[in-house]
């Protein structure tokens, strides 16, 4: 069913439906932002990587083949945008401590864990970095991965296997419930 409706709106955004891409970005904008989120670390980059997704998404519309979901899509697209920009910045970014200053202690102890967590999670390889952001922290079903990323579903398993043993490694977590 979710399928029809955002086919229906993107058949309604091709002819110039302006409601009907404004509930496009709403439905879709908290998801795409924060996988852009978990991949600059940075709000405001994270927002203009948002921004840029729905662009490139709008602009390319009539070219749009709906074989597949408009999510797969925009996270396609996503993960060409987050690409690029590491391309431009040929750096990592570091979250800056100046923004946690007037933090309370709870907030910068939960601070400390996802940092860890994210230092880990950057030092997975590539492809399963990849797959591992969207399975733990997009909240993505293996099959929507495998649809996503073009791959099989076994790949996608073996994938988020190797990441949970990667990062209880790195983060010397004892059982895979930890993580």
């Amino acid at each position: 069913m979710k399928y029809k409706i955002d086919s229906w709106l993107v058949h309604l955004a091709r002819a110039g439906d302006e409601e009907a891409c404004e509930s496009l970005v709403k439905k879709y904008y908290p998801s795409i932002y924060q996988y852009c989120l978990l991949h600059s670390y940075d709000t405001y980059e994270a927002e203009d990587l948002t921004q840029e997704v729905f662009l490139r998404f709008f602009s390319n519309l009539y070219n749009y083949k709906e074989y597949g979901k408009v999510k797969n899509y925009l996270y396609t697209i996503a993960g060409n945008t987050v690409k690029n920009y590491y391309k431009k910045k040929k750096e990592i970014p570091l979250v800056e401590l100046s923004e946690f200053e007037s933090c309370s202690q709870n907030n910068v102890e939960m601070t400390e864990v996802r940092l860890t967590i994210e230092q880990a999670v950057k030092k997975l390889p590539e492809e399963i970095r990849e797959t591992a952001v969207l399975y733990f922290f997009q909240e993505l079903k293996q099959r929507e991965i495998a649809e996503l990323l073009h791959i099989k579903l076994s790949l996608v398993k073996y994938r988020i296997g190797r990441a949970k043993e990667l990062l209880m490694k790195e983060l010397e977590v004892k059982n895979y419930d930890e993580i």
